[in-house]
């Protein structure tokens, strides 16, 4: 019996290894069928790839050498994003549209104003902002927006002896030195990482209701950008192509179509529901659907040029098509000077706090997947100008407020900012300096309502500010930027204010350390007393 099981033991490993080798030779015998097949019909299939040689890694100090998978050909590494990435639609062609313009509540006073007090080619400036939003829109793939910087102009049309062009651009090169040097070494990432949230928090809420004041003083009364003034017994009529009532009617015509403003969970979620809707709640969902799909911005900017030609019909006959001839501006020591002293040197701290860091703050609660670090919008803005001032061009940052801005009328994408520099080098290429007397007519009404909606998004993105002391912080830097009129008093008394109150915790914690240590010496000191 034990022979006869042995010998049935030794005839099952037998048939076993028969069926081994004969599987060995099936599958041998399918891959040479396979690469006939590949050699001699394309369209079959390619076998699987060769798995990746195994090398052990020489350097584990473990005692066990660990297997690397090292492929013969890494993936390469994208210098720079792809231009169908860049320049995706997120949502529609309509709400990018709409993103498109919702920076030029600020962009076109400004730009109006130094063209008319300093005599800024808008040419020039148009060509030039155009090819910096096709960059920036291609380089970020967020609607990263191009405006003139605030503190120069304001330097230049304000002041009893007004800037010339060479000391606006002297200006502009030495504030885009400064913010170059600051991202190409590093030094404005070191800050970015330093600098505490309240802090930033504290200057977007100050430069948003800074938009919000402003805008509401377009609204209100009459503007005279040419001598950059605003009279308070100025009241702007109710009627008019310019009056109250226009500007109260495109205001609650963006309330009704955009609400208070929605984030990208809050139209995910709305797209949720609408694929849950039965037949009686589809028809609502549709009708919110198509109230969120409205360019209002668009809307509103296209009905202020036509009311230019209706405001004043005889500029008609003043348009010069063709661009103006573009030149080198030639800046001596002297522009170098005065520029640098009197507009360079209150401009590099709000372009270093509002241009760079609070953008990249504001740009990461947008947009969380999409990274935009200080060190490149700082050398952005750097690059910008040292091309185009020496050209004539205004000097240009990268606002937060612009962001807010094209963000809170639809922009989502690098395409907002494309569709606006279309725009720009349309216009600056066919209308040149000319648009300057058609922007002239531009109601600044609405031009407040955009600058309005603008500066309320900026201020509600600190609204995340949950404890305490860090509302406090934010809210005393930006009650001292308001009233000092100054984004770097504001930011030097809130990093003040934050490190005084990181000292009182940590004098806290270490008086609640040593009263403990006493309280534990004393323990023991009684129970070595009873012993």
């Amino acid at each position: 019996m034990r022979r006869s099981d042995g010998s049935k033991n030794s005839d099952v490993k037998g048939t076993a290894l028969e069926l081994a080798q004969e599987s060995s030779a099936l599958s041998h015998l399918h891959h040479k069928n396979n690469y006939y097949n590949l050699n001699n019909n394309p369209t079959h299939p390619p076998p699987p790839p060769p798995t990746p040689p195994v090398t052990m890694d020489p350097d584990h100090t473990s005692g066990i050498a660990a297997p690397i998978l090292r492929p013969d050909h890494p993936p390469r590494r994208r210098c720079f994003p792809s231009f169908t990435s860049s320049f995706a639609i997120k949502t529609s062609i309509w709400a990018e549209l709409g993103g498109a313009v919702g920076d030029l509540g600020t962009y076109i006073p400004i730009v109006l104003a130094v063209s008319l007090v300093n005599g800024l080619d808008l040419s020039t400036t148009l060509i030039f902002t155009a090819l910096y939003n096709a960059a920036t829109g291609f380089l970020f793939a967020v609607p990263m927006p191009v405006q003139p910087m605030k503190s120069i102009a304001a330097v230049a049309i304000s002041e009893s002896t007004h800037l010339t062009i060479p000391q606006i651009m002297a200006a502009g090169l030495c504030t885009a030195g400064v913010l170059f040097i600051l991202g190409a070494t590093g030094l404005m990432s070191l800050a970015y990482r330093l600098i505490p949230l309240p802090v930033v928090r504290g200057v977007q809420l100050s430069q948003g209701l800074a938009f919000a004041f402003t805008a509401i003083k377009y609204i209100r009364y009459n503007q005279n950008f040419s001598s950059s003034k605003t009279s308070s017994s100025d009241t702007r009529p109710w009627l008019g192509l310019d009056g109250l009532i226009l500007a109260i009617s495109a205001l609650l015509f963006i309330i009704l179509v955009t609400g208070s403003g929605d984030d990208e969970d809050t139209i995910q979620e709305q797209q949720q529901d609408e694929a849950r809707c039965d037949n009686t709640q589809r028809r609502r969902c549709i009708r919110g659907s198509f109230f969120r799909k409205i360019p209002s911005a668009l809307l509103v900017f296209l009905l202020g040029l036509a009311l230019c030609f209706a405001r004043n019909p005889s500029i008609i006959h003043n348009i010069k098509f063709g661009p103006s001839k573009i030149t080198v501006v030639k800046i001596s020591w002297q522009d170098w000077k005065t520029g640098f002293i009197r507009a360079a040197i209150p401009q590099i701290p709000l372009s270093v706090l509002n241009s760079v860091i609070a953008v990249c703050k504001l740009s990461a609660d947008l947009f969380p997947d999409r990274r935009v670090t200080a060190r490149s919008v700082s050398v952005s803005v750097g690059l910008m100008n040292m091309v185009g001032c020496w050209f004539g061009a205004m000097p240009v940052c990268h606002g937060a407020g612009g962001l807010a801005g094209q963000y809170r009328f639809g922009g989502r994408s690098g395409a907002a900012v494309l569709f606006l520099a279309i725009g720009k080098m349309v216009l600056g290429l066919v209308f040149g300096n000319s648009f300057v007397r058609i922007l002239a007519e531009f109601p600044i009404g609405l031009l407040g309502v955009l600058l309005l909606f603008a500066g309320i998004e900026l201020a509600m993105a600190s609204r995340d500010m949950g404890s305490k002391e860090d509302s406090f912080v934010m809210l005393m830097c930006a009650a001292v930027s308001l009233t000092g009129s100054s984004a770097a008093l504001g930011f030097g008394c809130g990093i003040v204010l934050y490190l005084l109150l990181r000292l009182r915790d940590l004098d806290c914690c270490s008086s609640a350390l040593l009263l403990t240590g006493k309280r534990q010496q004393e323990a023991n000191n009684n129970d070595d007393h009873i012993v």
